[in-house]
This record gives structure tokens, C-alpha cells and sequence, in this order.
């Protein structure tokens, strides 16, 4: 056995060897080395807008518009090839001075009202509009109706030889014979 003397000793001993100076000194550059290395895999910048307060306003309106690839983001948000084309197309609609109804009216007029985040209350949009509150109250009358069902069945009725087998199991004394 060795002593707790002897095991600091060791340790110490280790701690000030040159060993471990060799280790850092190659250990120290290959780390930097691999931290620098990340940057090559880093990405371009996105290049800096031309208008800000166009910017500003496609990004707003492309908040209000979902990507049709992703479906449950926004043009805004998306990075879709897809999406990045109907950004470029809101921008080039508003140079060329159309409103911000106008290019909503014309994305619905070419997608249909999927492209809208909130399309408007229609016949043909009603199930998806009133589908959760119909799912709800379903679920409601599906509960109450199993709950009613409960209380009309009557309690099981043990039979005596039951009452006692269940009796001695649970006295600890019974064994299950099955």
C-alpha cells in the first residue's frame, strides 16, 4: 500500500515535470488552432439593405404571409428557396409602388388563401376556423356521455367465495391460485 505522503509526493512530482509542460505546449496551439478553423465554416452575411424602411416594411409584411414549402412559418422567418423568391417578389412589388393590400391580393389571387397566416372567416374556410371548437365540444359530449354511462351500471357484486379470497390476500395470509 502506499502512503498518503507518498501519493502527494508522486502527484508533485508529476505537476512540476516537464512532461506535462510538453503536453500544454502542444495541447495550447492545437486548441487555438481548431477555434480558428470554425470560422472557415462560417457562413456569408446576408448583404445589408439597399432602403432600410423597405426592408422593414417586407419584413413586416412577409410576417404576414406563410411560407408555402415550411407551412407553419412565415415568409419572414423561413429560408426556403421558396420563400426567399416570394421575399425578393414582395420587394420588387413594393418598388414599383404597389400597397400592401395590393400584394397580399396578389399572392392570395396565386396561392389562395393558404398563403395568408389569418385568412379571412369563408364558407370554405370555416372548418378551419370553427375545427377546434367543434373537436372541444365533441370531446365534452364524448366525456359527459361516458360519465352518465358509468353511473347507470350497477356495482359488481362479489360472490362470497371471492369475498374471502380477496379477504386473505389482502390479510397477506392467501396465496392466488391461479
Amino acid at each position: 500500500m502506499t502512503s498518503p505522503e507518498r501519493v502527494t509526493r508522486d502527484w508533485t512530482k508529476f505537476i512540476t515535470s516537464k512532461s506535462i509542460s510538453n503536453v500544454l505546449n502542444k495541447a495550447i496551439p492545437f486548441i487555438l488552432m481548431m477555434s480558428l478553423a470554425a470560422a472557415a465554416w462560417g457562413g456569408e452575411a446576408a448583404p445589408a439593405a439597399e432602403d432600410p424602411a423597405l426592408e422593414r416594411r417586407v419584413m413586416a409584411l412577409s410576417a404576414e404571409l406563410r411560407c408555402l414549402v415550411c407551412q407553419n412559418q412565415s415568409l419572414a422567418d423561413s429560408n426556403a428557396p421558396l420563400a426567399v423568391d416570394l421575399r425578393n417578389q414582395v420587394r420588387d412589388k413594393m418598388r414599383a409602388g404597389m400597397s400592401d393590400q395590393q400584394i397580399v391580393d396578389f399572392m392570395v389571387a396565386r396561392y389562395g388563401d393558404f398563403v395568408l397566416f389569418r385568412p379571412p372567416f369563408k364558407l370554405a374556410t370555416a372548418l378551419l376556423w370553427l375545427g377546434p371548437l367543434l373537436l372541444l365540444l365533441a370531446g365534452i359530449a364524448a366525456l359527459v356521455y361516458r360519465l352518465t354511462r358509468r353511473r347507470e351500471q350497477p356495482a359488481t357484486q362479489l360472490t362470497e367465495t371471492e369475498r374471502a379470497r380477496a379477504r386473505a390476500l389482502l390479510s397477506g395470509g392467501g396465496q392466488d391460485g391461479s
